[in-house]
């Protein structure tokens, strides 16, 4: 497969560059700087320089010409504020999928997070609540769309700790809980090999089923 990603020089996507290049997938990243590039050829991966935040459609539709599948793995990330989370969760996520649209690409997945399917309780922190109300409006845009075969996922919250490869996944409500960007990456390599899981919103956290295993149930 060639798979390009959005926001290829996240700690989730670096990951997934890995895992995708050591099974034999051809990897492309779009970074926003170039010195970032050479992360990405040493995870494996094609670095794409564009900003998600003022290219155009065509721009990055060129990019995606070929694919097999487009993941959106991109975000403000921490220190921005309520506007950067609206145009880059929210907004690049829009243009990314348009573009996949005008490529041609059907297959498209998400990284979404816990939370983004409600409004967020009055006590969250304004920022966060942007972010959650940016990436539940991001995940309505792509769900809307009949030219995408869309999976979105949402792990809880995210930690640094060493993947174990057993999670727990669900097209319901997992509950609450952590899960490693390691195991992250790995249910995603594990989606994009999985087209059952098209049409669905995954739940994420860590759990005692095998990566695989878990993905094989959600697309049943």
């Amino acid at each position: 497969m060639r798979i390009v990603i959005a926001g290829g020089h996240g700690r989730i996507a670096l990951r997934l560059e890995r895992l995708l290049a050591g099974r034999g997938d051809e990897v492309a990243g779009i970074v926003r700087r170039p010195e970032q590039a050479g992360d990405l050829l040493a995870a494996g991966a094609e670095p794409v320089v564009a900003d998600l935040e003022s290219a155009s459609v065509g721009d990055l539709a060129r990019h995606l010409e070929g694919a097999d599948a487009a993941v959106f793995a991109a975000g403000a990330g921490p220190g921005s504020g309520v506007e950067r989370k609206d145009t880059v969760d929210r907004g690049a996520a829009a243009l990314f999928a348009d573009a996949a649209e005008a490529a041609g690409v059907r297959r498209f997945v998400i990284v979404s997070s816990m939370g983004a399917d409600r409004e967020p309780p009055a006590d969250t922190d304004p920022v966060f609540a942007a972010y959650l109300r940016a990436k539940g409006a991001a995940d309505a845009d792509v769900r809307a769309r009949a030219g995408l075969d869309w999976t979105v996922l949402r792990p809880g919250r995210l930690t640094e700790d060493p993947g174990t490869g057993l999670v727990k996944l669900s097209a319901g409500s997992t509950g609450r809980g952590a899960v490693s960007r390691d195991d992250v990456a790995a249910v995603l390599a594990a989606l994009l090999a999985e087209p059952g899981t098209a049409g669905r919103t995954l739940e994420l956290i860590a759990g005692a089923t095998p990566v695989e295993e878990a993905v094989r149930a959600a697309a049943g």
